[in-house]
């Protein structure tokens, strides 16, 4: 059995791993929504079919019509994203497996939080654009409260992605369910109908942020072609042990910056990469709040 304190570094144990990736999948908006691909290096493109061939109606002994596929090759380059975990030091004598087997729910969090923080606003993010970037840039932004009801509201956001898009999924923060189970049809059918696994608004899936990435000052609900938001994720999560290090960022009781050393702890770096990419700016849009301003 190998202990932490003989492996200081490498890769998260496979099994932990996975359910890492996959705590981080269940808990991100962008990943249930978007599309998602493997990625084995820094870099992949994604053949992406902007244009089909065309289909001809042929006459008996008539030479068949062809048009040409157009294809895009977007490009994903993988980020790095890190989390510390500061832990006693007694953790040195357990096992790795035991040690990630706790952390897994915190490395989740801390990883699907700062993922959609940056793919839907561009919060520390070091990607080219964010979702909430690329339907502003289009000037596909609704502003809550422009119709008498929140449905109409989400129709008119609809609409602006189906001058070229279908939209096949929302996401939305925990604050708006309230006002979302009211919504009636004609028939007083519900609008918006929750599920245990996953919940729709107008047929089509809603994704709540369940943690604190969502920039309420920005946005009530995202509308999209979520096909159109590329998302690349590499398998592997490393880690290295930190013993020496001074954790700016984590304040102690003392209102001081957390000293490794000074207070006998270590600490978990863990790293995952992944990539994020709005391929078609015009497949979001997006219902801010009444108050909401570009300043």
């Amino acid at each position: 059995m190998a202990y932490l304190k003989d492996e200081l570094s490498g890769f998260v144990p496979t099994e932990q791993a996975q359910d890492i990736q996959g705590m981080v999948a269940s808990g991100s908006v962008v990943l249930r929504l978007g599309k998602t691909t493997t990625m084995t290096g820094e870099k992949k493109k994604i053949p992406v079919l902007t244009e089909g061939p065309g289909a001809y109606w042929v006459g008996e002994g008539e030479r068949i019509q062809t048009s040409k596929a157009t294809w895009i090759f977007p490009e994903l380059t993988a980020k790095k994203l890190a989390v510390i975990i500061p832990v006693t030091k007694e953790k040195m004598e357990d096992s790795t497996v035991d040690v990630f087997e706790e952390l897994k729910p915190v490395i989740a969090e801390a990883f699907y939080s700062a993922i959609d923080s940056a793919a839907l606003f561009g919060t520390a993010s070091p990607f080219a654009k964010s979702v909430f970037a690329a339907a502003e840039s289009e000037g596909n932004i609704i502003v809550s409260g422009t119709n008498p009801k929140l449905d109409l509201d989400v129709s008119d956001t609809m609409s602006m992605v189906e001058v070229n898009c279908d939209v096949n999924g929302f996401a939305g923060h925990y604050g708006v369910k309230n006002n979302l189970r009211k919504l009636r049809d004609n028939n007083g059918n519900a609008l918006y109908v929750p599920g245990t696994d996953s919940s729709t608004l107008y047929s089509e899936p809603i994704e709540f942020s369940r943690n604190n990435a969502w920039d309420r000052e920005k946005a009530e609900i995202i509308a999209g072609d979520w096909d159109k938001l590329l998302i690349g994720v590499r398998d592997d999560i490393e880690y290295e042990i930190l013993k020496e290090a001074t954790l700016q960022n984590t304040v102690d009781e003392d209102g001081k910056p957390l000293s490794l050393a000074e207070q006998d702890m270590v600490a978990v770096k863990a790293t995952m990469r992944i990539a994020v990419l709005p391929i078609k700016d015009d497949a979001f849009a997006v219902l801010v709040p009444a108050d909401y301003s570009k300043e």
